[in-house]
């Protein structure tokens, strides 16, 4: 039958799926029965499919779907006892364990002398057991905090004692189930009115434990409770409660969410359906929020920090974004209410230095996750509708109301803030407001013109025109807040050639002169920190300059006040912080131009860019160092630690870019790791954009080839770095990274068995397999490395004992190759792989007609470490099969082993004590008469 055919016909589909299941590839093999149903019409041959994948899934530990299929085989033959067992075995991993104690006890019945049935049936039988033990005794632990909590009588002290151990029973499943049954809601709803704090605490983390994965009772509480007093307590003055309350309704927005998940099976892309009732219940009091006054600034922040989280896809894979849809629909305009309120000026909700940066950030994700131009021409539509409505009111208050919207506009989606920027006498309004003698006027203007200067298509237009007025500010305002955010203009404006040596904007000197002052600023404590904010904000665009960057690191108290700004309460200064560290450390891309172009570039007159002389490699490691000893690692550890939607994807990749940087010297690792930079990486390599994630999953692997993993990654923290690293192996990424990251697994592999289990369940061996055939030889001979570690498991042994493939075959081929490294690996892995499965030893003869030649150069090798592993092998073959020892013996291998056993001089002891117990072995055998004859080299008959 031909290829073709094969894949036509579901018999030869489900025989593949029965081959690579039995070589562990439990993937491939789920596979092929998924193609294999899709062609089946016989329901007696799906039945079996079904079974059969189910197999699979237990395996690729996928219990829900094993329960499916299995439940599928059941539904066509009742009485087929191995998709029963594999369902009650699904059911016991799911926690169902009454349903898992039915199938399992109807399987006993079938088959009463199996003794897996009966082994299952024991243990189900023991868990049901401790699971009614644990519910009776953890029903009167509840009900004694229950008792507690409604005594009036009792001292707070033992109250709080009560609400703190009623967080540790909600955390339990049988706990949280006992307080939701014994009508713990109403108890919650007296808790949250409390008037002490920690009590209140306590209420919102019982929650939690309650809500956490569970969607039905997730809903039940959402209508139980009501979403009024949720956001009631989000939107209080205390700081802790409002964060707890956010972290509690974004676990409900997760349970609601993965729920609807959940329940869509045989999709590979699920895909959400209309919101629930309880999801848009949420999402309309959060948007209420938005320009509520009784809600405080903290909690307002709290609000777009869920709605940026829960609102836009988490794939644009996924194609409904009618959730984002809605959220404009119902909410925009609130949502500009709060970036268009001016918090100096009496009318608007309270905000905290947060708000607008918060505000820029939803914005923009809203808008990106839109589809179609109609769709975002609508989204420019409403945010031109609103600023065209209070910019044409008479008042001078709605005028800044519609210039401060336009400001946060151009620092979200730039797009609509440019649109907006250029509807009629906004510019002009925006310009003379700069001459204000009211400062919050001034204030308010001058930061619209800074966000509009950041755009190119204005840059030119606002240093033709705003340059003179900016400098006249600068020079000649009296007040502080002014100067500096003018400051920051003529910074941005002078950096306009970023990098580009020869393209400067200002006068030679002028950028030093602006950096000077703005390090004074941020020096000077006297300065509330939005102001000193705003210094680092200039500092942002001027380290483009080298020299500047050469004074900024030189200055350690501006450092240590940068990095303090960082640890502080006002998010918004991350990004600025994050981009300034992005350019002292020369950390962003850079394409080299190719030589001859430049050359035709100058040859046709055309602009070609320069490198500053202290960009050099000497000078930015330099820097590193002096950023090291300011401690810079501290900050950046802070800066990931922030819940805020300030810390965006974009700076998430800043801070990923600086800590590759201050890796890539081996002898600055231990500091990084030191100082928490290892566990701060693993989010980054998850949670960022693509390039950050890179950046970051690199940053992982350099660590991870010099360090200690255990120390460097301890606990359960060692098996997060796993997915990174494999993140890095693929054709996206360059060979160097390629190479850190085998490099890094094969340290990780050699390290346990649960991380080999790791690494295996990641998807990676196939990737490793494929660079071993990499052209390059440190890359081919790593990938090698990986796998000699590897084959320690058991199911990659698996793998080289399945027949037709070439993976014996290859070994055995780079055991003979020149580059020592690779021949090394290649060896060992031979060495291992015989030891632990000999049947793989009577394989070797088949690879190739050079194999005896090849394990002859091994034996013959100077290099005492080939050598060993070559001795190893022949021992392994000769103790497998007295065949594969008479072939040994017959060759000149017999010679070789007898003078490596003789031991002496440039042979290690290792090696010639395996070399005499394969001599000793062949004696055995009677392959070899007696001890005088061996030694003459004389082989004789047995």
């Amino acid at each position: 039958m031909s290829v073709s055919e094969k894949e036509k016909d579901p018999a030869s589909l489900k025989e593949e799926g029965n081959t690579l299941f039995k070589s562990g590839d439990m993937q491939g093999a789920a596979c092929r029965y998924t193609k294999a149903l899709k062609l089946s019409d016989s329901q007696a041959e799906s039945a079996v499919l079904y079974r059969n994948r189910s197999a699979c899934y237990l395996k690729l530990e996928e219990y829900s779907k094993a329960e499916a299929d299995a439940s599928k085989a059941l539904d066509t033959d009742p009485g087929d006892v191995k998709a029963r067992f594999r369902r009650a075995q699904a059911f016991q991993k799911l926690g169902k364990l009454d349903q898992a104690f039915l199938d399992a006890q109807r399987c006993a019945q079938l088959e009463p002398k199996n003794k897996a049935f009966q082994d299952l049936l024991r243990q189900l039988g023991a868990q049901i057991h401790q699971k009614s033990a644990q519910l009776n005794s953890t029903d009167a632990r509840v009900q004694q905090m229950f008792s507690l909590l409604l005594d009036a009588s009792a001292k707070d002290s033992d109250r709080q004692k009560a609400a703190q151990n009623l967080v540790v029973l909600s955390r339990e499943e049988a706990g949280a189930e006992q307080i939701f049954r014994n009508d713990g809601m109403k108890l919650i709803q007296k808790l949250l009115l409390s008037k002490q704090e920690e009590v209140v605490l306590s209420a919102l983390r019982t929650l939690v434990g309650l809500c956490t994965g569970h969607q039905s009772r997730t809903m039940a509480i959402v209508n139980e409770l009501g979403m009024e007093q949720l956001c009631a307590v989000m939107g209080s003055g205390a700081s802790t409660v409002s964060l707890a309350a956010c972290h509690l309704l974004q676990v409900m927005f997760e349970a609601l969410t993965e729920g609807m998940k959940k329940e869509i099976r045989g999709k590979d892309e699920a895909i959400l359906p209309e919101p629930s009732k309880e999801l848009r219940s949420m999402l309309r009091h959060l948007l209420g929020m938005m320009p509520a006054s009784n809600v405080s600034g903290p909690g307002r922040d709290s609000a777009i920090n869920l709605l940026v989280k829960q609102v836009p896809r988490k794939s644009l894979k996924n194609p409904d974004n009618s959730l984002t849809l809605w959220v404009i629909d119902q909410g925009l305009k609130k949502i500009l209410d709060v970036a268009g309120t001016v918090p100096e000026l009496s009318e608007g909700p309270p905000l905290t230095d947060n708000s607008h940066m918060s505000c820029s950030v939803l914005l923009s994700k809203l808008y990106d996750d839109l589809k179609s131009d109609k769709e975002r021409e609508n989204f420019n539509k409403l945010c031109e509708e609103y600023v065209q409505q209070h910019f044409s009111q008479a008042g001078l208050d709605a005028k800044l109301r519609a210039i401060q919207t336009v400001s946060v506009l151009l620092q979200g989606p730039s797009d609509v803030g440019n649109r907006t920027l250029e509807m009629s006498g906004m510019m002009d309004a925006v310009i003379s407001l700069c001459a204000s003698e009211d400062v919050t006027h001034q204030q308010v203007a001058v930061e619209a013109l800074i966000h509009a200067a950041g755009k190119a298509k204005r840059a030119s237009f606002i240093t033709a025109n705003g340059v003179a007025l900016l400098k006249d500010l600068y020079k000649k305002s009296e007040n502080d807040r002014i100067r500096v955010r003018a400051l920051v203009g003529l910074c941005k404006l002078g950096s306009a050639g970023g990098t580009d040596f020869s393209m400067k904007q200002f006068a030679e000197g002028s950028t030093l002169k602006l950096a000077k002052q703005c390090r004074k600023w941020l020096c000077n404590e006297s300065l509330p920190p939005t102001s000193r904010r705003w210094s680092v904000e200039g500092l942002a665009y001027l380290t483009f300059d080298a020299d500047v960057k050469e004074d900024l690191v030189e200055d350690k108290s501006a450092l240590l006040a940068m990095f303090e700004l960082a640890k502080s309460e006002d998010k918004t200064v991350l990004f600025a912080v994050g981009s300034t560290l992005v350019n002292c450390t020369n950390s962003y891309d850079v394409e080299k131009p190719d030589p001859q172009m430049v050359e035709l570039a100058k040859y046709a007159k055309q602009h070609v860019p320069e490198e500053h002389p202290k960009d050099a490699p000497s000078y930015v490691e330099k820097r590193l160092v002096k950023l090291l000893e300011a401690g810079v690692v501290s900050a950046l550890v802070c800066m990931v630690k922030q819940e805020s939607p300030a810390l965006t994807e974009a700076c998430r990749e800043c801070i990923a870019r600086v800590f590759l940087a201050l890796v890539e010297r081996q002898e600055d690792r231990g500091t990084v790791v030191a100082q928490g930079g290892g566990k701060a990486l693993i989010p980054l390599a998850s949670d960022n954009t693509d390039v950050g994630k890179i950046k970051a999953a690199q940053a992982l692997a350099k660590i991870t080839i010099t360090s200690n993993p255990e120390i460097a990654f301890p606990g359960e923290r060692i098996y997060e770095v796993v997915r990174p690293l494999v993140s890095l192996l693929s054709l996206e990424c360059t060979l160097l990274q390629n190479f850190e990251a085998l490099m890094a697994l094969t340290n990780l592999a050699g390290i346990s068995d649960r991380l080999r289990q790791k690494i295996i369940k990641e998807k990676a061996v196939p990737k490793i397999e494929g660079y071993m055939f990499e052209e390059h030889d440190l890359v081919r001979a790593s990938a090698t490395e990986c796998m000699c570690n590897l084959v320690l498991s058991t199911e990659v042994q698996k793998l080289y004992l399945a027949t037709g493939n070439d993976r014996l075959k290859l070994l055995v081929l780079y055991s003979g190759e020149e580059d020592e490294r690779l021949r090394k690996a290649a060896a060992g892995t031979l060495a291992m792989l015989t030891a632990e499965q000999p049947e793989l030893c009577a394989r070797i003869p088949g690879t190739t007609t050079h194999w005896l030649e090849i394990i002859q150069a091994l034996l013959l090798s100077e290099i005492s470490d080939l050598r060993h592993r070559g001795v190893v092998i022949v021992q392994n073959m000769m103790l497998a099969e007295k065949s594969l020892a008479e072939m040994l013996m017959e060759s000149e291998a017999l010679e070789i082993l007898s003078v490596l056993a003789k031991g002496g001089e440039g042979t290690p002891e290792p090696v010639s004590k395996v070399a005499q117990n394969c001599l000793d072995k062949a004696m055995e055998y009677g392959i070899i008469r007696s001890r005088e004859g061996r030694e003459k080299g004389k082989g004789t008959e047995p």
